[in-house]
């Protein structure tokens, strides 16, 4: 087998680790579940263990219960991993060149939320324009101290320390020290 080539999956395991997943995420009880799904316990206790041979006809019973379609329990989508390494992402660079916030990830479909990493430096600082009613910003400080929030009444943050403000009312981030690192996530509800 190659490296990147995954070996193959038992079917049996891949289904025991989804329902149990799905069960538990549902907030039912193996008791609860099987009645639902009109099944005998055991038999459930039979799948969520690995040992069980499901037909169509329970696996259609089961994923009916769950609320969710059969794939899956027997295909669940897998967790997709992404790592951006230091000095990657989309740049927005400010006029003045002392902030620059690299698009780290961009929320995906239906969810409005982004994760910027803030490299900043002495100066002027940025000053944004309120955003979309109802966005709020969270910043999280690695290194340097910084002036953040609202521009009525921003605070002062050190290394470590963690901000949540509205982002739709004009907001301000200024470097008080050089190299400056923020992580901030951008959120629309």
């Amino acid at each position: 087998m190659l490296p990147d080539e995954e070996a193959p999956l038992d079917p049996k395991a891949v289904l025991a680790t989804a329902l149990r997943t799905e069960r538990e995420r549902s907030g039912l009880s193996l008791s609860e579940l099987a009645k639902q799904a009109k099944l005998a316990k055991s038999t459930l206790s039979q799948l969520e263990s690995g040992s069980g041979n499901p037909n169509v006809e329970t696996l259609w019973a089961l994923a009916t219960a769950l609320d969710l379609p059969v794939s899956r329990l027997i295909d669940p989508p897998r967790p997709k991993i992404d790592v951006v390494r230091n000095g990657e992402g989309t740049a927005l660079m400010n006029e003045q060149g002392d902030y620059a916030a690299y698009l780290m990830s961009a929320g995906p479909a239906g969810v409005t939320r982004d994760v910027y990493r803030l490299n900043v430096e002495i100066g002027p600082g940025r000053i944004s324009d309120p955003h979309k009613v109802g966005t709020i910003e969270h910043v999280v400080m690695g290194a340097g101290r910084a002036l953040v929030g609202p521009t009525s009444n921003p605070v002062e943050l050190g290394p470590g320390d963690y901000m949540v403000y509205p982002g739709d009312v004009e907001h301000m981030f200024q470097a008080l020290t050089p190299g400056v690192l923020a992580t901030m996530i951008s959120e629309s509800r």
